[in-house]
């Protein structure tokens, strides 16, 4: 199946539904009955309503997304064309990241390589195959990405539920090669501990990686609060760019555990102090106290995962917003963020704007911010951009 180079079936774009722009994934409705003979995972070509040559793509029948399309040209998918996708997401990387040896090789449809996530901490690689036709090709993908990178190591994150959608069993483990599973990465300043196997996603969010790095600049002599802080990255930053302190709150006691190690590991202890508890009601037991502070940085998780979820989710930001804007002092910075994908830049920025009036405080943007440069975002696919982070001051 997935040595398999040129197509043995096709499916037919539907006349109704042909989708604009060129996005790699076609769904049911986009694509009429397969011709020939093809599993789940093959190649198959796509043709359009009068038979002429569309892309080439991995099917899936028990998928909604049909098709996910490799490529517009008439090309073998062979090991070379898949060394020089690998070849090109690497040489991105090479220009776009820098001081950090973690970050994100491959960006699934980012990258032109649908359904497949890389991340790279120092020399390990981290894999995750979310669609039935690259899964079936983890092996040759593996060999490319060793060969053309020189490590040894390829651990599995297969565990995200997407994966039960096309027809995949959940799996979590090396692919190539063995040995301790937590990682000291660089990123600027400060040393971290990746954890790929227990950690959230492939073990860090490197997404956020230039977003910390922004937020740092505004942490000299700076009080420091960091909700829903996970392993502390954000707060780890801002004391080592010299604030004078760094609270940092999580509901979940074996993060905290990692962020205080963190702390530990970058000598900024002395100033770093984290607890267990509830974002929403600490943070209004704070405003009761009169607490305020110089910088507040939120970086919930995804308050919406659905468009259904959308009405719930801003509620949620305009309130984690309105309780950080209440406890900044004048002149103060709030960094905060959505990688809800639902949630629009101008959703986001609306809640912020609700947030100010209702708090009664007069804000000004000073930065709009994504994901980090090695989540490249492919133009057809809206999908492949999330992350939103603003920065703002109150006056």
């Amino acid at each position: 199946m997935g040595n398999v180079t040129t197509p043995t079936a096709h499916v037919r774009l539907t006349s109704l539904r042909v989708p604009e722009g060129r996005p790699l994934w076609l769904f049911a409705g986009h694509v009429g009955p397969l011709v020939g003979q093809a599993a789940a995972g093959d190649l198959v070509d796509v043709l359009t309503t009068d038979g002429k040559f569309y892309g080439r793509g991995l099917y899936n029948p028990a998928s909604k997304i049909r098709v996910r399309l490799l490529t517009f040209e008439d090309e073998l998918i062979d090991e070379a064309f898949w060394r020089g996708r690998v070849q090109q997401a690497i040489r991105l990387r090479q220009r776009v990241v820098t001081q950090s040896n973690a970050y994100r090789l491959i960006y699934a449809e980012g990258d032109r390589l649908p359904g497949l996530i890389v991340d790279r901490y120092d020399q390990l690689l981290v894999m995750q195959c979310l669609s039935f036709g690259m899964d079936s090709r983890k092996e040759l993908i593996a060999d490319v990405l060793m060969k053309e990178l020189n490590v040894t190591r390829v651990y599995l994150r297969n565990e995200a539920k997407s994966r039960q959608l096309e027809g995949l069993p959940l799996e979590r483990g090396f692919l190539r090669g063995s040995g301790p599973t937590q990682v000291e990465i660089q990123e600027g300043a400060p040393k971290f501990l990746v954890d790929v196997e227990k950690g959230q996603k492939t073990g860090w969010f490197c997404d956020q990686r230039e977003n910390r790095l922004a937020a740092a600049k505004l942490a000299a002599g700076a009080e420091v609060l960091e909700v829903f802080c996970h392993t502390g990255a954000f707060g780890i930053h801002a004391a080592l760019a010299g604030a004078v302190s760094v609270e940092g709150l999580d509901v979940s006691l074996d993060t905290l555990a990692m962020a205080r190690t963190h702390a530990t590991m970058n000598k900024v202890e002395d100033r770093c102090t984290y607890r267990q508890a509830d974002a929403f009601e600490e943070m209004r037991k704070l405003v009761k106290a009169g607490r305020k502070y110089d910088l507040v940085m939120l970086d919930p998780p995804a308050f919406a995962r659905s468009q259904q979820a959308l009405a719930g989710a801003l509620t949620g930001y305009k309130d984690v917003n309105l309780l950080g804007l209440k406890l900044l002092k004048p002149e103060g910075f709030l960094v905060t963020s959505s990688c809800s994908h639902p949630v629009s830049d101008a959703d986001l920025w609306k809640s912020i704007r609700l947030a100010a009036r209702d708090a009664k405080r007069d804000i000004r943007l000073i930065e709009q911010r994504g994901h980090s440069a090695d989540h490249p975002i492919l133009a057809s696919m809206p999908e492949t951009r999330y992350l939103k982070c603003f920065i703002v001051q109150v006056l």
